[in-house]
């Protein structure tokens, strides 16, 4: 498997700031507006799921509220089983932290959970949840359900809707420039005119810069790994084939070639690898 090395986002890097965290909240909480930094703690697991390009951000809000938000650019309902797998393990290490034993009578006190992705693809369908029950098992009543929040464009200002049109910005100039120091630079200046994350970008810029090229990176990585692989396996259908046509017998090297989609050079190699083991 390729192992997905970089450190950070600029999602998780941003909501790192305790400022930017409860900006967070408020958007996806604007009911609520009496909690302040002082009530938010970052509770994020690192690495809970295999190395990815995209790490969750978690926080409990006090002691009865926590909230798991993961930022996507593909979709998938995969993200479903991700969610839940990220739960349970904040739960564990909640549990571990207050010295709650699983396996005693007494009854287990937990924070509420809620789950969130916010989308920054193109999709067209944008449902407002996706369930574990509704997406892989046709509505049934199983004996578990997950329900994942989906978050798309944010409210017009807030700190949602102010990091999707930077994503946005960055792809855009991206079709320009090419995955290259410029395209991120370039989105980086326009948001700052559109006070789009400003105050964030100009006091990470540098750092910003830096983290959208080592994931441009590991993307380039990954779909090199994948071209490889669809490589490799088509190769191995062709060259089945043409071993299927030699031991028939029955078709000239030439017509094998041309069935199997291989090189008249493989093919005899082939033949020849072949006969030794006669």
């Amino acid at each position: 498997m390729v192992k997905h090395t970089i450190k950070d986002s600029v999602f998780t890097n941003l909501f790192k700031e305790k400022k930017y965290l409860v900006q967070l909240f408020h958007a996806l909480h604007p009911e609520r507006k009496g909690v302040t930094e002082e009530d938010i703690k970052e509770v994020t697991v690192s690495n809970v799921l295999v190395d990815d390009i995209y790490n969750d951000v978690g926080f409990m809000v006090g002691s009865t509220l926590l909230v798991l938000v993961e930022c996507q650019s593909t979709w998938t309902v995969n993200i479903i089983f991700r969610a839940l797998m990220y739960l349970v393990q904040t739960y564990r290490e909640y549990f571990r932290k207050t010295k709650q034993n699983l396996y005693k009578s007494k009854k287990l006190e937990m924070p509420e959970p809620e789950l969130y992705v916010i989308y920054t693809g193109n999709r067209k369908t944008r449902p407002e949840e996706i369930s574990l029950k509704e997406e892989f098992f046709d509505g049934k009543d199983i004996c578990i359900d997950v329900k994942v929040k989906m978050v798309y464009d944010g409210r017009d200002g807030d700190i949602i809707n102010q990091y999707v049109v930077f994503t946005k910005a960055c792809n855009e100039q991206v079709e320009v420039y090419g995955r290259t120091r410029r395209a991120i630079q370039e989105a980086v200046r326009i948001c700052k005119d559109k006070n789009v994350l400003k105050e964030y970008l100009e006091s990470r810029e540098q750092e910003v810069v830096d983290m959208m090229m080592e994931l441009y990176d590991e993307q380039e990585i990954l779909k090199s790994y994948v071209e490889s692989e669809r490589f490799d396996a088509e190769n191995v259908a062709k060259i089945e084939t043409a071993k299927r046509f030699l031991k028939m017998g029955k078709l000239s090297v030439e017509e094998i070639a041309t069935g199997s989609g291989l090189s008249i050079e493989t093919v005899l190699e082939l033949q020849k690898e072949q006969l030794q083991m006669v």
